[in-house]
């Protein structure tokens, strides 16, 4: 037998009307505002918004991201040493292992490998 509530029955999910959220009132007035963006959808803007540089004596729209890629290439050609690790790093983590493996000879890896060893004993001798 079911017992029928009726529209002041109290039971589970239903507390009394004296303890019900009002209209408009929140149940958490201290959460997180409305339309308040989180740290991932703010990031995803600003680094994907467009900028404006001359490449060649001529204006581009690049997304920001791209131009500090950029940037990073551009100072590892210089000799920064933390921008080439970071762009090895980054190379490193978009495209998979295996396809490294497929796409490069034995030649390219030997190269690739000297080149690491450099860099690395460069930061040592620096870090010295």
């Amino acid at each position: 037998m079911r017992v029928r509530l009726d529209d002041d029955g109290v039971g589970y999910g239903r507390p009394p009307r004296a303890h019900q959220f009002k209209p408009g009132e929140s149940g958490n007035p201290k959460g997180r505002p409305k339309g308040k963006k989180n740290e991932a959808t703010m990031l995803d803007e600003l680094l994907f918004q467009k900028i404006k540089i001359r490449e060649g004596g001529r204006e581009r729209r690049i997304t920001l991201f791209e131009g500090m890629l950029r940037r990073f290439a551009e100072d590892s050609l210089k000799g920064n040493i933390k921008a080439a690790t970071f762009l090895f790093s980054r190379y490193g983590a978009t495209s998979s292992a295996e396809s490294q493996q497929s796409e490069l000879s034995d030649d390219d890896q030997a190269v690739l490998k000297a080149y690491a060893q450099d860099l690395l004993a460069k930061t040592r001798k620096e870090g010295k």
